[in-house]
């Protein structure tokens, strides 16, 4: 996904995880995080953890290896003794994602390696990663499989175009990412079906800021770029304005995929997460840059107009990998 980076001048761009203090945001600059490091696409690489990717030493890799396989077992065996398996799909992955609460932000995750290569880490989350891994996870449990090798194909699956492990096949943006696990059968974007209205938006940064990407010194790279974001321009984009946010909280359900729309030019969002639903609140679950952890905003409507940059929400449904025989949350 875009991550934003400005300095004294823009200098590089990355995934959609700006999450701002409100000092920040009424600024008029963009989200301030992470950089892009140069990575040559490759293919066919297993998964890993990012210590490992950034070539760390032998015991950050193994016990970051620990970690995610520790809390990996944690997550299925707690599902198994709650019968989360039961529950309908949504809650599923809202209660994956509280499983994960206070695990903290990592910026630049997918960038360390030095080829296109699955990172497949529990250890700590930028706002997509945090929405990959909580969708492989709930897939597994209500699916009943178990296998660790299973979960990091559904995060391959999620996060590449077709699957195939490339840096031209990584979903950059973040509409993108809806639009390609859309027709895969992994989510329902219901932006338009809960209140939206149309979002126009070209999706250029990309290309418009190559000397950002390290990556895009590749003239080939660069120019599959240049076809994806042409591609992306018969996309029709939906958003539902700040304003009216709350007066959609009856249309929306546990664990729904929330992106927040941005009027930075030629971007489309800025920060994912999820719905956290409850009697007492609709909030706002996701990996945040300025709590530097797992967290739940009471409020989504809230959390949105306190960053000026964020105009609205795009929503989007996890489908219920059992089909007929579950429920879509």
């Amino acid at each position: 996904m875009l991550r934003l980076v400005l300095a004294v001048s823009l200098t590089a761009l990355g995934a959609a995880c700006g999450d701002p203090s409100s000092a920040v945001a009424s600024s008029e600059s963009p989200p301030l995080t992470e950089a892009v490091p140069a990575t040559p696409p490759a293919s066919n690489a297993a998964p890993v953890v990012a210590a490992e990717a950034a070539r760390a030493p032998a015991d950050t890799i193994e016990a970051a290896r620990r970690q995610t396989l520790e809390t990996f077992d944690r997550i299925l065996s707690g599902a198994a003794a709650d019968s989360v398996a039961a529950r309908p799909y949504g809650e599923i992955v809202q209660w994956v994602g509280e499983q994960l609460l206070g695990r903290p932000y990592v910026a630049g995750m997918l960038d360390k390696p030095e080829a296109e290569t699955l990172v497949v880490d529990l250890t700590g989350f930028d706002c997509v990663l945090y929405i990959e891994n909580v969708l492989a996870l709930s897939r597994a449990i209500a699916l009943g499989e178990t296998s660790y090798e299973a979960y990091a194909e559904g995060v391959r699956q999620l996060r590449y175009r077709d699957g195939a492990l490339a840096y031209c096949s990584r979903l950059h943006y973040f509409s993108d990412w809806i639009a390609d696990n859309e027709r895969r059968g992994a989510v329902r974007n219901v932006t338009a079906e809960v209140g939206g209205e149309p979002f126009d938006r070209r999706l250029t940064f990309m290309t418009e800021h190559r000397e950002a990407y390290p990556q895009m010194a590749s003239d080939a790279t660069y120019a599959c770029i240049v076809d994806m974001e042409t591609a992306l321009a018969g996309v029709q984009l939906f958003y539902i304005p700040q304003a009216r946010i709350a007066a959609a909280y009856g249309a929306l359900q546990p664990g729904d995929i929330i992106a927040t729309a941005t009027s930075i030019g030629g971007l489309d969002v800025t920060h994912t997460g999820f719905v956290h639903k409850t009697a007492a609140h609709t909030g706002f679950m996701h990996a945040s840059l300025s709590a530097n952890a797992v967290k739940i905003s009471d409020d989504l409507a809230s959390y949105v107009q306190g960053i000026r940059s964020q105009i609205g929400i795009v929503v989007a449904r996890p489908v219920d990998p059992r089909g007929a025989a579950g429920s879509e949350g």
